[in-house]
């Protein structure tokens, strides 16, 4: 059952929106409140915030910006009388992923928390990225490789889940350079075998299978030994 969280002080909107959803299997609780709201956030979870702009004690873009600082996944869907092209261009600026005006058939309201969840689920779905036994938690900032927590730098990181991202091509040294340190390669260096080393040694010690290949004049690429 999904969570969700109504930030709204019109006591008939919240009920009629409350009633809506628990009749379609959702849980639902409210606040009236900025403040209160976040309060609530700092000891629970929700799947998605449903919020106003037009709260007693605070403006929602505010809000939904200060509760962006903390939280930067659970989806925030905006609800408002204000129906101004800047109006809705400053919720999503503030870091809303939807924006509903006032007033609204229940039904659309419904399309709209559905999506967001469906997209929701499917980013939460890409935070895991697997080569082989290779694991890489973006979440996490965590490797393991056949179950076995490997500790990396955030360099290493980084370089890792480049290679993660890209497997199976090979990536030159000056696009590595580029995504990882941003900045241009300077010939005159080794900096980035020494890195991919590290990596190399972190990554494949005590495994039979190497992953990280050097292929000559070119640059790198993750992939199975006998490919």
């Amino acid at each position: 059952m999904n969570h969700i969280f109504l930030i709204e002080d019109e006591q008939k909107v919240a009920a009629f929106i409350c009633k809506g959803l628990e009749e379609h299997g959702y849980n639902v609780k409210t606040a009236s409140d900025g403040v209160n709201a976040q309060n609530i956030l700092q000891n629970e979870s929700f799947d998605l915030l449903i919020m106003d702009v037009m709260l007693p004690d605070t403006n929602g873009i505010e809000l939904c910006r200060n509760i962006r600082q903390k939280d930067s996944n659970t989806p925030i869907l905006m609800l408002t009388a204000l129906n101004q092209v800047h109006d809705k261009v400053s919720g999503l600026k503030a870091g809303a992923d939807d924006y509903l005006v006032k007033p609204f058939h229940f039904s659309e309201l419904l399309a709209r928390i559905e999506a967001l969840l469906r997209r929701n689920k499917a980013i939460e779905g890409n935070h895991l990225l697997v080569f082989e036994d290779l694991k890489l938690d973006t979440w996490s900032k965590t490797a393991e490789r056949d179950g076995k927590q490997i500790t990396l730098t955030a360099k290493e990181y980084t370089l890792l889940e480049l290679f993660m991202r890209h497997p199976n091509k090979i990536l030159s040294r000056e696009y590595i350079a580029e995504q990882v340190w941003e900045i241009g390669f300077d010939t005159g260096t080794n900096f980035i075998d020494v890195y991919v080393n590290y990596l190399r040694k972190k990554i494949e010690k005590d495994f039979k299978t190497k992953l990280v290949h050097t292929v000559i004049g070119m640059g790198y690429i993750l992939k199975q030994a006998n490919r």
